[in-house]
């Protein structure tokens, strides 16, 4: 495989993942029961004080249409990233794309949410703007990343292996 276009599919794909997490988490679209989710549960408490308690467990409706989304759009990504980094079986695409979700997971963690999550207020829920020390819980992020994190990234990389080895 070229490790060359490895390193160059790594910084596409943080710039496609944060040209479209960082607006949704910008917009009020970060109010929607899938986005309520990703925040820590004193946060989610603090904000259902003021606005509609919805249900943004992980067993609701929205969450796991946003989460099958999100795998969606990742196969595609991380399937043209194999064949384009010359991936030509299982394995290859697998550990291609296992990789660049682990990537991406450390890049979510400990950039977009260690970094612009805690510190810029446009990310904040209505009524929590005054919670900085519940958006600086590094450990939340963290576990998220680790479970279920790299299971979720397990999915599409398994997906991608398979349509690997099945057309290749």
């Amino acid at each position: 495989m070229l490790w060359w276009a490895i390193v160059i599919e790594a910084l596409v794909f943080a710039g496609i993942f944060s040209a479209i997490v960082l607006p949704a988490g910008l917009s009020d679209k970060k109010h929607s029961p899938s986005s309520i989710h990703n925040y820590p549960p004193d946060i989610q408490e603090e904000y259902f004080k003021t606005h509609e308690r919805v249900d943004v467990s992980s067993n609701s409706k929205k969450v796991i249409l946003a989460k099958s989304l999100g795998i969606f759009m990742f196969c595609a990504i991380l399937f043209v990233s194999a064949l384009l980094a010359g991936a030509h079986t299982f394995l290859q695409g697998f550990l291609l794309s296992f990789g660049l979700m682990i990537w991406i997971g450390l890049y979510d963690t400990l950039f977009i949410d260690w970094v612009l999550f805690a510190n810029i207020k446009g990310f904040r829920l209505e009524g929590t703007e005054h919670m900085d020390k519940a958006y600086h819980q590094k450990w939340f992020h963290l576990k998220g990343m680790l479970f279920p994190g790299v299971v979720f990234g397990t999915i599409p990389a398994l997906i991608v292996g398979l349509l690997i080895a099945l057309i290749r």
